[in-house]
């Protein structure tokens, strides 16, 4: 959305409220339930610009380690100082993106402001890189497959190299749990 941002720079105001709805890029294997819910507003405090947005979004997506379904919804708070074209150099600019501690800038052209292409790249950038259905999943059983947090498959839990299985019938007879004693 392009904002129109002539009524602060003529000082007839001193901030503008912001809220509209953003249409966020894909995520692979991400389901978004809506376009991204956006508000918040410009300020102008004697000269200084500043714009603070909050975005929230909900989703659908899989755990990461049981692929059991994962709806949430997640939030991002985007804060950047307002320029006018020509008053930042591109050095300064690319200077301030490159340092870690500052927020950065956004740049009104012609009295307008378009801040919906930094605003989808901090959705990607910020959301979370794997879902989980809970911060204590334990994940699949890697012999059958069988989520965990269903209960004891009944599997080894020992998985015994294939390459020293040999070894092992000769320590431990034929039976291959490697439950009896060494033979002597």
């Amino acid at each position: 959305m392009i904002f129109d941002l002539r009524p602060l720079l003529r000082g007839e105001t001193d901030h503008i409220d912001i809220d509209y709805y953003l249409t966020p890029d894909p995520i692979d294997d991400i389901v978004f339930d809506s376009d991204a819910h956006v508000f918040g507003k410009i300020t102008d405090n004697a000269g200084y610009m500043r714009l603070a947005l909050h975005a929230e979004i909900g989703y659908e997506g899989q755990c990461a380690r049981c692929l059991a379904p994962v709806k949430g919804g997640f939030s991002v708070d985007f804060e950047r100082t307002v320029c006018d074209e020509g008053t930042l150099s591109e050095d300064r600019a690319r200077e301030d993106e490159e340092d870690v501690y500052s927020d950065g800038y956004v740049i009104i052209r012609d009295g307008m402001l378009d801040v919906d292409e930094e605003l989808r790249e901090e959705l990607v950038l910020s959301f979370p890189s794997k879902l989980l259905c809970s911060e204590d999943c334990e994940g699949l059983c890697p012999m059958c497959g069988r989520p965990k947090c269903e209960g004891d498959c009944g599997c080894r839990k020992k998985e015994i190299d294939p390459r020293l299985a040999v070894l092992a019938t000769l320590l431990h007879g034929n039976d291959e749990s490697g439950d009896q004693e060494v033979k002597k």
